[in-house]
């Protein structure tokens, strides 16, 4: 009995709608990748730290200024509430009884001097033991009863008088002698004018000098920081200085203790890396080794069919294997070599070696190619019997296979009845040997120049059997050797609407007197 199947969710059906389009919209994408999200890019360690440190000292900072406006507040009524303090003790002092009623025994000189202030206002009230006015302001505001002080002790409290805010000093007087059910209260008070003067007087001498202090400190915050990460950006610059086939492991030395883990961890990726790269070059080495016996059989063989009469079907046939075959052993040449300057970077004796007798033995190795091409291949340079021999420190084997190297591709490129001409020269004040490859081919377009030395790039359209891997392999031996590999046009006067190509390796000359 078959199951009924379970309708789905709309929302099930429209989400598994949502994922099919994305499929195929890009239906090699991961699963994961349709519709990811882009992660967020991590911020720069500077200003994370920098904002973990400025944003702190910039909240702190207000609080500091309302902490300071109290501090100073404080400071400024301390002077002046013992002035009011004492005024208080005065008035109390000078309160006696007459005929069981409390008198204020003050002469009205003194009374006037006491309110005498050029900028706040004085007050004054003395209430008898009945609550009845003795002297001074009837308006002044009364305590609580319960926080009236005792006798002798003054307190201080702030009111509104008038609309104005008044700090009060106030205490109390008992007369035995005087009839009455309380004892005298004396109350002094004073506007805030001065108060709130000295307390801007604090705050503008605390205050201003922190907006000098503020920017200093993060000028100095910037400073340090930027002090404290320079060891970070001189390993940036030392990594970023290592040639790109230097898989050698960094110093952790250099690194601060921080990041020596990360180092380290650095260290065993490019430890890991050099391993593949060391297996992939094994790899195709054997192979191309490998590859060479039946390439060559086979070509053997196809230039033996070559030698009986066969249908002309067969002839090109036979006569195309052999030619691929031929391409083949020279691409597996190519790609041997290749694979043994790049596992000889490290391990390369140099000695000085005389470059321009290698380079007439490479014109030799090359004559018969060109003759079959109808070419002329010549040599210009320093012969046996002259005294200006050029020596730069190198590996013969390699210097002679990137020489050959130039050769074949100027050969294979240059259309036949063409001129190839190898030239060794010496440029005595730069302390280098340049070694020219010059012919009348097409050229190289200025544009095609960065990618020609690439492995496998070839110009398209143009003819030529070659592999792409000729001016790869000059340019890693050149750069073992420290130099450099440059392409030109060479525009010869019989032949101006061929620009031809100049290639030219430059070598640093041994020097004799490092001995």
């Amino acid at each position: 009995m078959a199951t009924p199947a379970h309708p789905r969710h709309p929302a099930d059906a429209a989400e598994a709608d949502a994922e099919r389009d994305a499929r195929y919209e890009n239906p090699f994408a991961p699963p994961d990748e349709i519709d990811a999200p882009e992660p967020a890019r991590p911020r720069s360690l500077f200003g994370e730290i920098l904002d973990w440190m400025l944003a702190p000292l910039l909240l702190l900072w207000p609080m500091s200024i309302a902490v300071t406006y109290l501090v100073a507040k404080a400071i400024a009524n301390g002077p002046f509430d013992r002035a009011l303090e004492t005024n208080a003790y005065v008035l109390a002092r000078q309160i006696h009884p007459v005929n069981g009623v409390a008198e204020l025994t003050l002469p009205s000189a003194t009374q006037d001097f006491l309110r005498a202030d050029n900028v706040d206002s004085v007050y004054f009230q003395v209430l008898g033991t009945r609550g009845e006015l003795v002297a001074g302001e009837a308006d002044l505001p009364l305590p609580h009863d319960e926080d009236r002080p005792p006798p002798g002790v003054v307190t201080f409290r702030d009111e509104v008088l008038r609309g104005n805010d008044i700090r009060v000093a106030y205490t109390t007087v008992a007369l035995p002698q005087a009839s009455g059910t309380q004892p005298v209260l004396v109350q002094v008070g004073e506007t805030l004018d001065k108060r709130n003067a000295l307390a801007n007087d604090i705050i503008k001498g605390v205050i201003l000098p922190q907006f000098v202090i503020l920017p200093l400190a993060i000028v100095l915050v910037w400073f340090g920081l930027s002090r404290g990460l320079a060891p970070l950006n001189a390993l940036q610059a030392h990594i970023r200085g290592r040639r790109p086939d230097d898989l050698s492991p960094v110093d952790a030395q250099r690194a601060p203790p921080e990041i020596e883990p990360l180092v380290t961890s650095f260290n065993d990726l490019l430890s890991r890396l050099e391993q593949n790269m060391a297996l992939q070059k094994r790899f195709i080495a054997d192979a191309a080794h490998q590859m060479k016996t039946p390439l060559a059989g086979l070509r053997t063989q196809a230039e033996f069919a070559l030698r009986h009469d066969v249908p002309d079907e067969v002839q090109r046939s036979l006569e195309q294997i052999a030619t691929s075959s031929a391409q083949a052993a020279r691409l597996v040449t190519q790609l041997l070599a290749l694979a043994r300057a790049e596992n000889r970077a490290g391990g390369l004796t140099f000695e000085p070696v005389e470059l321009a007798s290698l380079a007439r033995l490479a014109v030799r190795d090359w004559v018969q190619a060109a003759l079959a091409k109808r070419m002329d291949l010549g040599y210009e340079g320093p012969d046996d019997d002259d005294d200006g021999a050029l020596h730069v420190d190198g590996n013969p084997l390699m210097l002679r296979e990137m020489l050959g190297n130039l050769i074949d591709n100027a050969i294979r490129y240059t259309p036949e009845g063409g001129r190839i001409t190898v030239r060794v020269r010496a440029d005595r004040l730069a302390r280098l040997a340049h070694v020219e490859v010059e012919d009348t081919g097409p050229g190289i377009p200025a544009g095609e120049r960065a990618r020609v030395v690439e492995r496998f790039y070839r110009i398209l359209g143009r003819e030529g059997d070659g592999s792409g891997l000729g001016l790869a392999i000059v340019r890693e031996i050149a750069a073992q050797h420290g130099g450099t590999l440059t392409l030109d046009d060479h525009v010869y006067q019989d032949a101006p609407r061929l620009a031809g190509t100049l290639v030219r390796v430059s070598l640093p000359l041994h020097d004799w007197s490092a001995r």
